[in-house]
């Protein structure tokens, strides 16, 4: 066995076990084992009954307030051990003080983990706290709840109504992130070069209505990833990137990500790619195969994402996974979706063709642009074979209309 997020040993018992309990009480749960040494050999306990009288005592008066656990013994090695659960009465306190558990260390949660903590122990959202904020303007929801539900008239019953004013406490949070000008960072968008060392354009969208902020990243997204092509007399609009999955992956980003940090959602755009990483991982109670599998929907922020879900903008039944992935139902590449505790990350790749390509002619296909023709060296560069087979996959791609290649000689570049 290996010491862990959720599993400790201890060859003795100091009071410092007791932080660890406020951890896995605060947290996803653990297990304390008592008579194994770090290195995982087993040591025993010369008097477990005894030693396991004495964990509940210093349990019980060590820790505030009481946490739900269970002490067992295993007689065979004399070892014992302590399951700690995950508690509804958080935070659960240690010397008035509340700690988390990072890797296999145990650490005081800081000021924002503390709030938290709080908040969830009364089973309050930091959306629905009252923002302190008197004189807030909402323009631009009152226009898009026109345009998307027909209402005439925009006053404090349309708010109570979306959960964003109550009498006795005015706007929340939720309402001062909606609102015209507030106070929080939204989304800080990059345009990169050929590498991230070259910004060609910057964008920060805070400050204002988080509405304007996704329609302002939906323009800069068609900027570089859509355009025209002329056949004929018509005009015909391509999509590098469909935007159906740019719209789905931002708008989950704003109505999942953690609004109680001063830190952007970032919105990396490549040539072949881009990156949006959301702050705050999965929900507890989501694991990451139900949130690829959009089994179930659990919403960090349920008041904005029923302001969303009424103006059009998502689906509140956990598909947005599902549609995200079915605008690349036709695409050799697909998007990557990656979760930590603390971020949500989401890649969509240029899409690629419908094709039953072999596994050299996809790697070699990868390296390709569709916005930036390259050279042989640089596909090179990215693949695991040499110059010659590389180009031979270029010519056989090619002849199947899958790559275009421009100039020759040495001035031949090839893209997708």
């Amino acid at each position: 066995m290996k010491e862990s997020k959720s599993l400790e040993f201890k060859q003795t018992m100091t009071n410092t076990f007791l932080k660890t309990v406020s951890a896995f009480a605060n947290y996803d749960g653990g297990t304390i084992i008592f008579g194994i040494a770090d290195d995982g050999s087993v040591s025993g306990i010369s008097d477990p009954d005894g030693f396991a009288l004495s964990i509940e005592n210093k349990v019980n008066d060590g820790i505030t307030p009481h946490p739900d656990y269970t002490i067992s013994i295993n007689r065979p090695d004399k070892t014992v051990s302590l399951e700690v659960r995950r508690g509804a009465g958080k935070p659960y306190l240690y010397k008035a003080k509340a700690y988390k558990r990072n890797g296999t260390a145990t650490i005081e949660a800081d000021n924002t983990e503390f709030t938290r903590l709080v908040l969830e122990g009364r089973n309050i959202d930091f959306e629905e706290l009252p923002s302190g904020k008197e004189n807030l303007s909402f323009n631009t929801l009152e226009q898009r709840l026109r345009e998307h539900t027909g209402i005439e008239k925009f006053d404090l019953d349309v708010l109570r109504t979306l959960n964003l004013y109550s009498n006795n406490d005015g706007y929340n949070n939720a309402a001062a992130i909606l609102a015209d000008v507030n106070d929080f960072h939204v989304i800080d968008v990059a345009k990169f070069g050929e590498n991230i060392s070259i910004i060609n354009k910057r964008k920060t969208l805070d400050n204002i209505s988080i509405i304007s902020a996704y329609d302002s990243a939906v323009e800069l997204f068609r900027d570089y990833y859509q355009y025209e092509e002329i056949s004929g007399m018509t005009r015909n609009k391509v999509e590098l990137i469909p935007e159906e999955s740019f719209r789905e992956a931002i708008a989950n980003a704003l109505i999942h990500r953690t609004w109680d940090m001063k830190t952007y959602i970032r919105v990396s755009m490549f040539d072949d790619r881009i990156e949006i990483v959301s702050p705050g991982g999965l929900p507890y109670g989501i694991t990451n195969d139900e949130y690829l599998s959009g089994r179930i929907s659990l919403l960090r922020n349920p008041v904005i994402g029923n302001v969303f879900f009424r103006l059009g903008l998502v689906e509140l039944f956990g598909t947005g996974v599902f549609r995200i992935m079915q605008a690349y139902e036709n695409s050799m590449r697909k998007p990557v979706f990656e979760t930590s505790d603390n971020v949500i990350k989401v890649t969509l790749p240029v899409i690629g063709p419908k094709a039953n390509l072999t596994k050299d002619e996809a790697a070699v296909y990868s390296a390709l642009s569709k916005v930036r023709s390259k050279s042989i060296s640089e596909i090179t560069d990215s693949v695991e074979f040499g110059k010659s087979k590389t180009t031979e996959l270029l010519k056989a791609l090619s002849e199947e209309g899958i790559v275009s290649i421009v100039g020759n000689g040495r001035g031949t570049k090839y893209h997708a």
